[in-house]
C-alpha cells in the first residue's frame, strides 16, 4: 500500500505522546509499504529529524511553521467566513501547506491518507473530493471534550474564554467535518462514543496508543535511600500542568506524613514558571531529558494524577512496560482496558490517592502483583506491533 501521513508536527524525537504514536505506527507500516509523510517543521533546523524519518519514510514533504504576522492573519480572518471551519483552525490554516499536500497527492495514488490530529482536519480540502474516501481522520482527542474540559482549570481569564469558545465551536462542527471522511480513528471507546453522539452517521474504528515492549523492559527497582515517586509528561500541556501542582499541594504532604522521606520527580519538556516553582525539598524537575530510562529506574512508583483530558496516556503503558506500579485518577487511566486493583490503582480525591500511593511505596508483595499483571497485559494487547497489524487490517477495508 501507499500510505500518505499529514500531521502537524515532524514526529521525532520523541517528547510527547503524539509524536509517540506517529513514529512507531509510521516505522512498523514502512516495513512492508511505502509510506509518505507531510507534516510542519518549527523554525530552528529539524533537518537531522527530516534526515532519520527518510530512513524509512519513501518522501518527507515540510513545510515551515508560518509566521503569526498581521498579514496572513488577516488574509484568513478574511477566508474563515466564506470557508468556514472553527476560526482558531481557519486563522492557522496555510496555503503552502495545503499547496503541498495537494501536489503530493496528483503525483502518487494513495491508497490510505491521514490526518493525524483535530487541528488539521481542514487539510481534507486539498485532497480531491474524488480521493476523501480514503482519507482517515486520526483523533489523538476529541478536541471539543479536551477544550470544555481545559477551560475549567485556565485560570487567566481571557485565555479560559477563548478556550470555551474553541470547545464550543469544535463541538458545532467536528462531528459535521468529519462526515467527509472515509473513517475516523480514535484512542479509545469513550472517545469513539462522544464522537458518535455527536453524529451517529459517522464510521469509527477504536485504535489505542502503545508502547514498544521490547524497548521498555522490565528493570528491577534501584536501591536507594529514598523512595521516588514519577509523574512524566509534556509539562506545557495544561492538564499535566494542573496534575502536578494539585499533587504536589494536595496528596503529596498528605503521603509524607507517613512517609517522610519521598521523593517526587516531574520529568517533561517546557515546564512553566508554575511547575519549576514546585522544586525543592524532595521535589525535582527536570524538564526535558534525553532518556527517561534512568528516571524509571529510579522511581518505585508512576503516578498520573490529572484532572482533566482524553485520549489515553502512553505514560501508564510505558510504566506498566517496565515494571512499574501505577495509581491514576479515572480520568488519567480513560480509555484504557485495564482493571482497578488488578493492574493499575485508581483513585480521584487526594486523600485515597495518597493512600493508594503509600500502599504500593511500602507493599512489596502488593506492587509485585501489579507490575506482574500489568505487563502481560500491555505486552498482549497494547504492543506497537499488534496495534499497527490492527491498522493495517482497518487500511484493507478503507473504501470498500
Amino acid at each position: 500500500m501507499r500510505i500518505l501521513n499529514i500531521t502537524n508536527a515532524i514526529p521525532y524525537p520523541l517528547v510527547s505522546g503524539a509524536p509517540i504514536r506517529s513514529y512507531n505506527l509510521i516505522r512498523r507500516f514502512a516495513k512492508d509499504h511505502d509510506v509518505y509523510l507531510a507534516a510542519f517543521t518549527e523554525r530552528e533546523d529539524q533537518s537531522k529529524e527530516i534526515a532519520h524519518l527518510s530512513e524509512f519514510c519513501r518522501r518527507v514533504i515540510t513545510v515551515e511553521r508560518r509566521s503569526t504576522s498581521t498579514l496572513p492573519l488577516l488574509k484568513n480572518l478574511m477566508n474563515w467566513p466564506l470557508k468556514g471551519g472553527p476560526a482558531e483552525l481557519r486563522l492557522s490554516f496555510s496555503n503552502k501547506f495545503a499547496e503541498a499536500i495537494h501536489h503530493l497527492v496528483h503525483d502518487v495514488d494513495f491508497d490510505v491518507i491521514q490526518i493525524e490530529h483535530g487541528s488539521m482536519g481542514l487539510y481534507l480540502e486539498a485532497i480531491p473530493r474524488a480521493m476523501r474516501k480514503k482519507a482517515i481522520w486520526v483523533l489523538h482527542d476529541i478536541d471539543f471534550d479536551k477544550f470544555e474540559k481545559i477551560s475549567l482549570i485556565e485560570k487567566n481569564v481571557n485565555r479560559k474564554i477563548r478556550e470555551w469558545i474553541h470547545s464550543k465551536t469544535m463541538r458545532q462542527w467536528q462531528p459535521h467535518f468529519a462526515e467527509r471522511f472515509g473513517l475516523c480513528v480514535t484512542m479509545s471507546e469513550i472517545d469513539e462514543r462522544l464522537l458518535v453522539a455527536a453524529n451517529r452517521r459517522l464510521k469509527v474504528e477504536v485504535s489505542p496508543n502503545g508502547v514498544d515492549t521490547r524497548q521498555f523492559q522490565m528493570m528491577p527497582e534501584e536501591e536507594g535511600e529514598n523512595p521516588a515517586i514519577l509523574f512524566i509528561g509534556n509539562m506545557s500541556y495544561l492538564p499535566n500542568i494542573d496534575a502536578a501542582v494539585h499533587f504536589c499541594n494536595a496528596a503529596l504532604p498528605l503521603i509524607r506524613k507517613k512517609i517522610s522521606n519521598v521523593e517526587f520527580w516531574i520529568v517533561g519538556i517546557n515546564p512553566g514558571e508554575s511547575v519549576r516553582s514546585l522544586a525543592g525539598d524532595g521535589v525535582f524537575v527536570t524538564g526535558g531529558v534525553t532518556d527517561i530510562l534512568p528516571y524509571y529506574r529510579r522511581a518505585r512508583v508512576c503516578v498520573v494524577p490529572l484532572r482533566v483530558g482524553s485520549g489515553t496516556r502512553l505514560k501508564i503503558l510505558e510504566a506498566m512496560a517496565m515494571g512499574r506500579p501505577v495509581i491514576s485518577t479515572s480520568i488519567g487511566a480513560e480509555g484504557l482496558d485495564i482493571v482497578n486493583g488488578k493492574h493499575i490503582a485508581i483513585a480521584d480525591d487526594s486523600a485515597a490517592f495518597a493512600e493508594k500511593v503509600i500502599e504500593l511505596l511500602t507493599n512489596h508483595t502488593l506492587r509485585a502483583s501489579f507490575i506482574k499483571e500489568a505487563r502481560e497485559n500491555v505486552v498482549a494487547n497494547y504492543d506497537w506491533d499488534v496495534i499497527a497489524r490492527r491498522m493495517l487490517l482497518v487500511f484493507e477495508t478503507l473504501g470498500h
